[in-house]
This record gives structure tokens, sequence and C-alpha cells, in this order.
């Protein structure tokens, strides 16, 4: 909820929490509204990002208690602990530069030489602190006696430096002008991350090249390597995965899989939103449907907008 997180009670109201957690719940209150703010982007940007696959991330609105298809190791949960690594760092990070965190400001000015046309200045995110934070209290149930596998801890373990390490990766540099006009001749520069949405992209573009792994002995110590003995091995910013998915196309609940019997699907596309592919060979169903838009559009001065709506018909496809 949006409400209270002033006193340390209030901690006991969260689902799923591992004792460690609890207790940086209680030590840093103030964090709490923008680890709450991840999980949301979480949930949202993921079921977003694969909107038109077969596998279409709806079972993370039942965060904390995971299905089978979150649970078990699989190439989507891979996805899911990423993004929400990088959702809870990239939150900190930029509550530091709104002011919303007591405890910490803009991000440290950078250390490389700024250009001819522009100098260091606005308020950069706080990277530094996001991950320092974020890290701890993503990591801290994967290092817990929670039980799991040793192998599902590290490979979770894993995937949450991936997320950490593509949005450090993402870190960019950000202009403002300045001058008469607009002429700027003066450029003030920060380092800024960008939308949630674009990491979420880059790790979607992982998780569908991920490597499938096995966690054993090499050397002193288990470490996680490719299953397949032709594979490059595993570097930090590959995804990784244990065990095989489910093609989604049927529900089976023992998987995870919910089916694709009722989804909608695009009938001219031949991406995995198509009607073959979303629908698994099973055809699909047609039916008409009513829209109403703004339309006929007209600015008026100063400085409003007036317009009519129009209805249309457009024709829907349903997976049988």
């Amino acid at each position: 909820s949006g409400g209270g997180w002033n006193e340390s009670h209030h901690c006991r109201l969260l689902a799923g929490l591992v004792p460690d957690q609890f207790q940086m719940c209680r030590r840093n209150l103030e964090v709490m509204h923008s680890i709450i703010r991840a999980a949301r982007q979480t949930k949202s940007i993921c079921q977003k990002t694969f909107a038109d696959m077969r596998w279409n991330c709806s079972s993370v609105q039942r965060a904390p208690s995971f299905g089978p298809d979150l649970l078990k190791g699989t190439r989507e949960s891979a996805f899911v602990y990423a993004l929400a690594a990088a959702a809870v760092t990239h939150s900190i990070a930029q509550a530091c530069t709104s002011g919303e965190l007591p405890l910490c400001s803009c991000g440290s000015v950078p250390s490389e030489v700024p250009g001819p046309d522009f100098r260091w200045g606005g308020c950069g995110d706080n990277l530094r602190y996001g991950l320092q934070i974020g890290s701890a209290f993503a990591d801290s149930p994967l290092k817990s006696s929670k039980p799991g596998t040793q192998a599902l801890k590290a490979m979770n373990l894993h995937n949450n430096a991936v997320g950490r390490q593509v949005l450090s990766d993402s870190l960019d540099t950000k202009c403002k002008c300045h001058g008469v006009s607009g002429s700027c001749s003066v450029k003030t520069c920060w380092k800024g991350l960008p939308d949630l949405g674009e990491i979420a992209s880059d790790l979607k573009s992982k998780y569908l090249a991920a490597i499938k792994v096995t966690h054993r002995l090499l050397g002193p110590r288990k470490q996680l390597i490719p299953k397949e003995m032709d594979v490059r091995p595993v570097k930090e910013t590959d995804l990784v995965y244990l065990i095989n998915s489910p093609d989604y196309c049927t529900p089976n609940p023992h998987l995870g899989s919910l089916g694709t019997q009722d989804r909608q699907c695009n009938k001219t596309s031949v991406g995995s939103e198509s009607c073959n592919l979303m629908c698994c060979g099973r055809g699909y169903n047609t039916y008409t449907e009513e829209v109403v838009e703004r339309c006929h559009c007209k600015y008026h001065w100063c400085c409003y907008v007036v317009c009519k709506k129009c209805r249309r018909k457009v024709e829907r496809y349903v997976c049988k």
C-alpha cells in the first residue's frame, strides 16, 4: 500500500520477506517506497515485454507465491529475477536523485574529463547507492537458509547480477542546453539511467539467448557451466537456466503453463504473436469489436484542442 511506512511494524505487512530483508526494512524504512515501486514496475513491465509471447508473465501477479514457471530454474525465472534486481537498483538510484531519500543525493561527478562543448552539472542518478542497497535486498533471500537447492540459488544470484550489470552498462550521458533562445551555447550534462522498459528489452534479448547450465565442481568450488559441451563459457552478462520450459501451449499447473486458449493473436504477423505460433496450430476464432476513438481534432488559439468521437469496427482474433 502507498500509505504508512513510517513505523517499523509496517514491515510485517510485507509477505515473503526473509529475516535479513525484514531487518533491512526496519533499518531503512525510507527506502521501502522505492522497493515497493520496483516490485510494481517489475510486474507491469514484465507483462508488457512478453505480451506477444506464449508465456506472457501473467504468473508474476501472484508474487511472492510464484508458480512452477518461476520456481524451478526456467528461462522465464531467469528473466524475472534479472529484471526485479535491476528494478530495485534503478528505483533507489532515481529516488536519491529526486530527493526522496535522506541518506543519499545526486550521483558523484563523473571522473572522465568533460568534452569541449559541455560541463558536468545537473543531478545524476546515484547508481552506486542503488547498487549497494538494491543488491543487499535482492540477494539476501538467496544467501539465507531459506529452502532451495544450491544450483537454483547460484542461478538466481547470477541472474540478479546480470540484471544489475545490464543496468550499470546503460548509464549514459544526458544533457540540457542553456543559452539565448535555445542556442545551446552551454551544455550541462550528467549521468542518467534509461527507462526500465529499455532494460527489460535488453534482458529479453538475453532471455532468448540464455544458456542452459549445470552446477558442478570445477576446481575448488561449484560453478555454473554450460550443460552442452560445445557451448562457450558463461559470461557475466549471460542469463542462465537449469531446466527447459514447457511450450506453454496447453494448461499444465504442474509446469506453470496457463495455455494460450482465448489469447489474442495477430493474423498478419509472422512473429511470436502470430495466430499460427500463439495458437500452437489449433486455429483461431474471429470476432468484431467496435472501438471509440478521438478524431477530427482541431487546435483553438489559445490553447486547447477539441476532438470528435469516431466509432469504427475492428476484427479481433483469439486462439481456440
